[in-house]
């Protein structure tokens, strides 16, 4: 029977190993940003973590799952729990999701890490397939299947839920995100950024809704 300072130890433990790594996720990012993917080891991420060069390759035994890491944490949803999302109600369901991208495409460091596959894909191409697999599509299908359940439940008629997913996201996106690529001052307020989304969900609504999806609100 485990006793209760063997419990708290456990915890402490844990607590201090997901510290180690956050800040070796932190870093990582930052150094591969700063110096490039192939520019940056394992040991100087580990000194700039804070960490000792065994800790890191316990959790990280190479640079590619380090960015497989980086990856997976950037395009992790919290609330990413697809059945709170109303089917049977498209505007609702698709607006909690646009707001939902918007904070996820604003988070602090998105912005750096398709940076830094941009500037690295020519050499390391394994890095746009990370970023692609593990983050993007991922998130991708988590949307496809909120269209393929609209279209199940009647309020939605898509002969093509991917080629919808796409373009909800691509109108969201197009206007928050990629414009960052090229503008550093690019920040729109989040005002800007909600209209957005109500004008995606709208034309999606025109496009895709039936006479059993509810209208929008005047």
């Amino acid at each position: 029977m485990t006793t209760q300072p063997e419990t708290q130890a456990s915890t402490y433990h844990q607590r201090v190993a997901e510290q180690k790594r956050a800040a070796i996720l932190t870093a990582a990012t930052r150094l591969f940003l700063n110096a490039g993917y192939d520019g940056t080891s394992l040991a100087k991420i580990a000194e700039a973590a804070g960490v000792s060069k065994a800790t890191l390759f316990k959790q990280f035994p190479t640079k590619a799952t380090l960015f497989d890491a980086i990856v997976t944490e950037s395009w992790k949803i919290e609330d990413q729990d697809e059945p709170n999302l109303p089917a049977g109600d498209l505007r609702a369901g698709l607006t909690a999701i646009g707001h939902r991208y918007v904070a996820l495409l604003t988070r602090p460091g998105m912005a750096a890490l398709f940076r830094i596959v941009i500037a690295e894909l020519p050499r390391f191409p394994e890095l746009g397939e990370a970023q692609f697999s593990r983050g993007k599509m991922p998130y991708f299908d988590t949307v496809r299947r909120y269209l393929d359940a609209a279209n199940a439940a009647g309020t939605a008629r898509l002969d093509d839920t991917e080629l919808a997913a796409t373009q909800f996201l691509g109108m969201i996106s197009n206007f928050v995100f990629w414009p960052r690529m090229l503008l550093a001052d690019w920040a729109p307020d989040e005002t800007s950024m909600a209209h957005v989304v109500d004008e995606a969900v709208l034309t999606m609504q025109a496009r895709y809704g039936t006479p059993d999806s509810p209208p929008p609100k005047a």
